[in-house]
């Protein structure tokens, strides 16, 4: 059994697959908001004492592949880093004062793998994530 990390009496290798997606599913996450957004969700995932081993921002949702310390639930996570980082995109790139009151940036919900001996496969499906749903669009079109 390998184990990375550790905690005070704790040793452990806790790592997981989540995607989420923005709002509608709008296309937003392109040029500009992508580069500010992998700089801000490592940020993030630190002050929860996380790490991003691997990452993909595809124009319509996120990849990411995260260790997490078993002292913080996926959940507890992952909704940090959406929520904060919604309040980072409304103040920093759209300029607002208040951040997304009464609204979202992101859809509600997300999905969840954990991660065990296919942790390779994984890393390559983050990686060529964004080639597959090119490929499958230039599908769709030939039909």
């Amino acid at each position: 059994m390998k184990c990375n990390s550790s905690l005070c009496h704790t040793k452990w290798d806790c790592k997981y697959h989540v995607v989420w997606i923005p709002k509608c599913r709008r296309k937003v996450l392109f040029g500009k908001l992508k580069n500010y957004l992998g700089e801000v969700f490592h940020k993030l995932a630190r002050q929860r004492e996380c790490m991003i081993l691997e990452g993909h921002l595809c124009n319509d949702h996120v990849h990411m592949y995260i260790a997490i310390p078993p002292k913080y639930s996926v959940a507890q996570v992952v909704g940090f880093i959406k929520g904060k980082s919604a309040i980072h995109i409304a103040r920093e790139i759209e300029g607002r004062a208040r951040g997304y009151a009464g609204q979202s940036f992101w859809a509600r919900g997300y999905f969840v793998s954990t991660v065990g001996r296919d942790e390779k496969v994984i890393r390559e499906y983050i990686r060529n994530q964004e080639k597959e749903d090119q490929r499958i669009e230039q599908l769709k079109f030939r039909l």
